[in-house]
């Protein structure tokens, strides 16, 4: 149980180690408040990958590594970038010249007004 130094090689041999064999692996971290300490290994019964730090810098690259092994363990994947639909532009046909005497629908809004709903005041007794 030799302890990884780079945080970006035991991230890549963790995910490949847990591909490998998924049934078998097991992770586990432990935290020591007292020292500061975070260390994280990672075993298959086979090979045993650990990492250790005193620097809270790696706190959100382990979280990274968390989620993307519980993702992995879920058999999920990540869902693709949610992009805003593109703007829908509102294209109003002009009718052709009517006879006289005789009316053009309106175009009426339904959605909310702006503004919002006005609460009524009660009355103090």
């Amino acid at each position: 149980m030799v302890y990884i130094h780079s945080w970006q090689e035991f991230q890549e041999a963790a995910e490949a180690l847990y591909e490998r064999d998924p049934n078998k692996t097991r992770y586990c971290v432990k935290w020591r408040a007292s020292e500061g300490k975070l260390v994280l290994k990672i075993t298959n019964d086979v090979t045993c990958l650990k990492f250790k730090t005193y620097s809270s810098i790696f706190l959100n690259r382990f979280e990274a590594l968390n989620l993307a092994l519980i993702e992995k363990m879920q058999n999920r994947q990540k869902p693709p970038a949610v992009l805003a639909p593109p703007p829908v532009a509102m294209v109003v046909d002009t009718p052709a010249p009517s006879a006289p005497g005789t009316s053009t629908p309106q175009i009426q809004s339904t959605g909310p007004k702006a503004g919002g709903v006005k609460k009524k005041k009660g009355k103090k007794k």
